[in-house]
């Protein structure tokens, strides 16, 4: 048994600048395609919502303009960041623009009445509401993003804080869950026909409002907010992305490979028959994700794990690496490919046919586990290091990317680190090289702008979009861009 500590990688911002840390790098030198003809100078927004939600978060967003003052704390100053503001001159050089003519009020009396409906009903008639404005708002071809007040009193299927940390926190891999949920519901009913969705709680502008239950009456305890500075980062990070732009990216050596990563993660149907498969593609160190939908999977009764024929695997990375094609011109150098199961032969047989029909030389095959059975402790009161890796055997590794942050000088969590298991299936790269990778590909997530994400971006992002196409049909039209999914 070995352990080593990675450096934290570092991410690549406008003119070449380099950070640890995502908001440091946009606030001192602005997203990495600044000035460039695919960077947003505005977004468009269209809102959707009732008035009260409408309102509050269109102050809120205005208040954000201007900047957000970080929160006190005697702890880590690097941790709670200012939010400098949203304008062309600040952060992401950008600018909202609002639009009453893009602005869709949901009565209050029909949201109500959905809202009454008992069980998931309620919440498939909250979508409809929310879809069919959504649907006119798209017609028009004017906004960038629509972004979607959520209703207060539709009741959500919440885990425990425990549970969260376990299951949610770690992408969770396998869906399981067919709670139906409004945000997935209502993404995958606009797939096809709108532009990507925000949606917005009103304890994010109003934190007091996370107390409310569908009753209106208060609970014992609020859900944990975060300050409101990380709120303006997240969400404007968020709404950069949608709107074309990219915030950062992967520093790349001239050394480096040009890489295509794959996600593949599985998802039940919703009506229990059978699990499919998604996949989400994230290109090279840019992030630019689109999404291909993979076919049938089985379990096989000795590990009950879900696995692709050889034939499915071979032609999922087909249709990636076309896709790949198709947006590039050429095809990438290598590919490497995470998985949120085994891999069985019949796998591999069929991956590794396929980069050889495209003349591929370097594939690496990684199944990442969402935990593995180690704990490491530091003496004292300090948690381990972020980017620890022990090496368990020769092929088998436990990575820690969460634990205590050497920029931060401390660990942000609450609960004792739980590192992801790494099994390599086939590998040109050691597994100490594609340890660093997953790694990196943990600070490419942009719902977050804290630098310590838990999973690669690979297999959250395939974990979103399995939780948005159970819901769709087989066969069904769905955009192919990540945005329309996170």
């Amino acid at each position: 048994m070995r352990a080593f500590i990675f450096d934290e990688p570092e991410l690549e911002f406008a003119g070449d600048a380099r950070h640890v840390d995502p908001r440091f790098g946009v606030a001192d030198y602005g997203p990495v395609d600044f000035g460039t003809t695919r960077a947003p100078a505005e977004i468009r927004l269209g809102m959707i919502g009732p008035s009260d939600g409408l309102d509050g978060t269109r102050r809120w967003l205005e208040r954000c303009r201007n900047g957000i003052p970080a929160k006190a704390t005697d702890r880590s100053p690097r941790l709670f960041r200012d939010f400098p503001g949203f304008d062309t001159s600040v952060t992401f050089r950008s600018t909202l623009v609002f639009d009453d003519s893009l602005t869709r009020t949901i009565p209050n009396r029909s949201l109500s009445k959905a809202i009454a409906r008992s069980g998931a009903l309620a919440t498939v008639d909250a979508v409809e509401l929310y879809a069919a404005e959504a649907a006119d708002l798209a017609a028009t071809n004017r906004c960038d993003v629509i972004l979607c007040a959520r209703p207060d009193d539709l009741e959500d299927h919440e885990l425990s804080p425990q549970a969260e940390h376990e299951s949610l926190d770690s992408a969770s891999i396998e869906v399981e869950s067919q709670a139906v949920d409004f945000r997935d519901l209502l993404k995958a009913r606009l797939l096809a026909t709108s532009p990507p969705l925000q949606l917005i709680r009103s304890s994010t502008w109003d934190p007091s409002r996370a107390k409310l239950t569908q009753s209106g009456r208060h609970r014992g305890s609020p859900r944990q907010m975060q300050d409101e500075a990380t709120r303006a980062w997240n969400i404007h990070t968020a709404l950069y992305y949608k709107a074309g732009g990219t915030p950062w990216r992967l520093v790349r050596r001239s050394s480096d490979l040009s890489t295509l990563y794959v996600g593949v993660s599985f998802f039940h149907t919703t009506d229990r028959d059978s699990v499919h498969t998604s996949v989400a593609q994230v290109f090279n160190e840019r992030g630019d994700g689109v999404v291909v939908r993979g076919g049938p999977a089985a379990r096989r009764k000795d590990d009950r794990q879900p696995h692709l024929s050889e034939d499915d695997a071979y032609g999922l990375l087909s249709e990636a690496l076309a896709v790949y094609r198709r947006e590039h011109r050429t095809f990438p150098a290598r590919v490497a490919l995470h998985k949120t199961s085994e891999f069985d032969d019949a796998e591999v047989r069929g991956f590794e046919a396929a980069v050889d029909a495209f003349a591929i030389e370097h594939i690496d095959l990684v199944w990442v586990q969402s935990s593995e059975k180690l704990r490491l402790f530091r003496n004292g009161d300090h948690a381990v290091l972020r980017g620890t890796l022990v090496e368990l055997e020769e092929q088998r590794a436990a990575l820690f990317t969460r634990g205590t942050i050497d920029f931060y000088r401390l660990y942000p969590g609450m609960y004792v680190p739980v590192p992801l298991g790494l099994h390599v299936a086939m590998a040109e790269h050691s597994i100490f090289q594609l340890a660093e990778e997953i790694l990196a590909l943990s600070k490419m997530n942009w719902n977050q702008s804290q630098l310590d994400g838990r999973m690669p971006i690979t297999l959250r992002a395939s974990a979103r979009v399995a939780n948005v196409l159970k819901h769709v049909s087989a066969g069904s039209p769905v955009a192919s861009r990540y945005a329309s999914y996170m």
